[in-house]
């Protein structure tokens, strides 16, 4: 929680009571390392957001009424995607019960103004334009080999096998990868989402995809650290990827592959981890082996990215085939 604190100690509580300042302070040391970064710096970009709309309506960010928040979602919901909003509403949340302050996310007027926009927007949530097989293999026959591209190559391969999200591709360790005598490997992702205690879970990374992993390790001159980093000008090795690198690398991929303007725009750092799913279902792979390949603990997301996918698979398709209207 120190990104809270960074957040508290500004003009965001400037006139906060003082028990609610030792709170936030108490709350941010007791926290120290137990959330991941990047939950840290999404809590405080929320929380920013938040205090800068506040600041600009004249109210109060902390504590927050349930009117403000609920002004709030009022106002963000004509911007924003519902699933933004509710991660805004529950940083806020999260924010309130450090600093021991009443809550405004859990009265009847916020949950009130939650579903007012459920019901005007939905809760449909676009989702990331799935890279198939077939489309990862016309990025990975695209362009030279430069370490840019080897880079390139062989973070699309990886993506692919291990249906990683983009923070756990940035955070993969050269020193982690295990050959087999096949060809193929083992590589351990040490932290994800669903395992914040680090914990550790094993992804299959194939023969082929192999090759581009050892092209751009040996390009690098890499033996340990991170596997996956910065090309600088001149091929000069820099640091580990940021997450948020993975969506602009594919997108410079697509493009170098000529996939359409439309296409690309979609693309994003999950893009892979869509494709593999739904090809993997498009193969008849069971349930439980999809779920364990992308680290799922429900078949929740799993239906939602093959939620297309099943629909050509529904009675009402195989009743059109019958038909003959397919």
């Amino acid at each position: 929680m120190n990104a809270l604190m960074t957040v508290s100690t500004g003009s965001v509580i400037a006139d906060a009571e003082a028990a609610i300042l030792a709170n936030l302070q108490h709350h941010a040391e007791a926290a120290r390392g137990a959330f991941a970064s990047n939950t840290e710096r999404a809590l405080k970009s929320d929380v920013a957001i938040f205090t800068a709309w506040c600041r600009t309506s004249g109210l109060s960010s902390m504590p927050a009424s349930p009117a403000t928040v609920a002004g709030f979602i009022d106002a963000t919901a004509e911007t924003k995607a519902p699933a933004t909003i509710r991660r805004y509403v529950s940083s806020v949340s999260t924010f309130h019960r450090a600093a021991g302050a009443a809550n405004p996310a859990e009265t009847m007027e916020v949950k009130l103004a939650l579903k007012r926009m459920h019901r005007e927007k939905g809760r449909v949530q676009v989702q990331a334009a799935p890279l198939s097989r077939a489309l990862v293999d016309r990025m990975l026959a695209a362009g030279g080999n430069s370490p840019r591209e080897l880079r390139n190559r062989a973070l699309l391969a990886v993506g692919y096998d291990t249906l990683a999200r983009r923070s756990e591709l940035a955070d993969l360790q050269a020193a982690d990868i295990e050959r087999g005598a096949d060809g193929a490997a083992t590589i351990i992702i040490r932290r994800g989402k669903t395992d914040q205690e680090g914990a550790g879970m094993v992804r299959f990374i194939a023969s082929d995809s192999m090759v581009h992993v050892q092209a751009w390790i040996a390009a690098a001159g890499i033996s340990d650290g991170a596997l996956f980093r910065a090309v600088l000008k001149g091929g000069r090795i820099g640091d580990a990827l940021d997450g948020a690198d993975v969506a602009r690398i594919y997108k410079d991929m697509a493009r170098a592959a000529g996939l359409s303007a439309e296409e690309t725009a979609r693309i994003s750092g999950h893009s892979t981890r869509v494709g593999a799913a739904q090809d993997m279902v498009k193969h008849g792979i069971e349930l439980p082996a999809v779920m364990q390949a992308g680290g799922w603990r429900t078949a929740e997301m799993v239906s939602r990215y093959t939620s297309r996918l099943d629909a050509r698979r529904s009675g009402a398709a195989k009743l059109a085939v019958l038909q003959s209207r397919a």
